[in-house]
């Protein structure tokens, strides 16, 4: 049986001056189709310069996914757009593949990879005495605790705790990698900052605790960590 292989199309893309010369270029991601299902392969940033019609054409280290999409906006605060690519992975973790790059001066710059990010941020989730959860950031040393005792129904917690409280055994949950990376421009000056999403996870995958949220900005050389925060959900009064 013969196979005819898709060829590739546009599946995202913008307008903006990437490379700063004050033309507008084209940004488009494109995309091998998968028949009868939005699964695409073989994700390629590709950028037209508005001068030459030229096209620079950059594959991705994480080039499958779903629902790609594309921003153009000042993260570096250089006052020239940058890229924001984001692929959604389609496992149950919910876990998004992120890129930031620059075309200044038609150079071509990684300056965010998620899979570097996620190294970089990791975190120890351990169940605790008296229905909480501590969730330690390695990164910069900080640490949260979450109370679970009105976010999870009894029978929960009698599987894991004794009625005085206590642990019946140790349990640890865990971070998962990015879900979702956001450009906010919090200070208003035009210059967007980057909000990582990351879900916690306790017993299981699903059973979820709430997100560390790390908002990232740019230094001159790289993204740093400039705020971070654990967001729990609430319960109904």
């Amino acid at each position: 049986m013969n196979f005819i292989r898709q060829q590739p199309q546009v599946v995202a893309s913008k307008q903006g001056d990437v490379t700063g010369d004050g033309v507008i270029d084209g940004v488009f991601l494109t995309g091998v189709m998968t028949s009868d299902s939005p699964f695409v392969q073989e994700i390629t940033l590709v950028v037209q310069d508005g001068v030459t019609g030229r096209f620079s054409i950059t594959p991705l280290s994480e080039n499958m996914g779903y629902d790609p999409s594309l921003f153009l906006g000042d993260m570096t605060g250089d006052g020239v757009d940058d890229i924001l690519i984001s692929i959604a992975s389609g496992g149950s973790g919910g876990i998004m593949y992120e890129y930031v790059y620059s075309y200044l001066n038609h150079h071509e710059r990684l300056l965010f990879d998620g899979d570097t990010y996620n190294e970089q941020f990791q975190y120890d989730v351990t169940y605790q005495d008296n229905y909480k959860v501590l969730v330690v950031s390695k990164n910069n040393q900080q640490q949260y605790l979450i109370d679970i005792s009105i976010s999870r129904d009894q029978e929960y917690l009698n599987e894991i705790y004794n009625s005085n409280g206590q642990l019946k055994s140790p349990i640890s949950g865990w971070v998962n990698p990015l879900s979702g990376l956001y450009p906010v421009d919090f200070d208003s000056n035009g210059v967007y900052e980057l909000l990582a999403y990351q879900r916690i996870a306790g017993r299981y995958n699903a059973d979820s605790l709430g997100y560390v949220l790390n908002t990232l900005s740019w230094n001159g050389d790289r993204f740093v960590l400039n705020n971070q925060n654990v967001a729990i959900f609430g319960t109904d009064t």
